[in-house]
């Protein structure tokens, strides 16, 4: 299977560029919505990547959900396309990991990510219905060291959307072993912390991405969590 988030792009599934997609134009008798949705995945990107979003209709542009989900609603997936790395706008959402479908662990988790190549979303909700997570570079897995690019970021929907990128303080992305997961560092501080049950977490103020607590509290009890990649 090709990796779509090669830095060799073969010719035939280029993408395009500024110049070719300002030459496109509405078909006649079709309405922009209509013709939108049927466009190449290459012209999507481009237009992700070229900002012309903004003068069509918005609705149609947001990202594919491969898989069922507790926790994406079209809201979040509205404020989140527009913060994700370059490489991962245009592609759709494809669900790898879900506590409703896999489990409550950890370790569940790792395994779902083996054969992940591209960014992840971690989608984390608590039992008092407050949405937040983190963007990492590449997939999840153990490491006695921290690993990740400034790619990553912290976010949360409580009480509105926020994203806290990286502050270049650090190089705390992320870590995980069988135990825990965490994403962000610093002073002995976590961003977020996850135990190996995903029963539990903790967030906190961090010097990798300057975030607030992501939720109401410190300490909060899972509901659910969802990983997510780009195909």
């Amino acid at each position: 299977m090709m990796n779509l988030f090669s830095t060799t792009v073969p010719q035939s599934s280029r993408e395009l560029s500024l110049e070719e997609v300002a030459t496109i134009a509405e078909p006649p008798g079709c309405p922009i919505t209509a013709w939108v949705v049927s466009m190449s995945e290459e012209l999507r990107r481009a237009l992700y990547s070229s900002g012309s979003l903004t003068s069509l209709d918005l609705e149609a542009f947001l990202p594919e959900i491969v898989g069922t989900s507790e926790i994406i609603t079209d809201i979040v997936r509205k404020n989140m396309y527009k913060k994700l790395p370059a490489r991962a706008q245009g592609y759709s959402w494809k669900l790898v990991f879900s506590t409703s479908q896999n489990g409550f662990s950890l370790n569940s988790l790792y395994r779902k990510m083996s054969d992940v190549e591209t960014p992840v979303m971690l989608f984390i909700q608590d039992t008092h219905q407050n949405v937040f997570g983190a963007v990492v570079s590449g997939s999840l897995h153990v490491s006695e060291l921290y690993y990740g690019t400034g790619e990553s970021f912290l976010f949360s929907f409580h009480p509105e959307f926020q994203v806290f990128p990286w502050t270049g303080e650090n190089t705390f992305f992320v870590r995980g072993n069988n135990e825990s997961l965490i994403v962000g560092g610093g002073d002995g501080n976590f961003g977020l912390w996850l135990d190996g049950d995903l029963y539990q977490g903790r967030t906190q103020p961090c010097k990798t991405y300057n975030n607030p607590q992501l939720t109401d509290s410190e300490d909060f009890i899972i509901k659910s969590v969802e990983c997510w990649c780009f195909e």
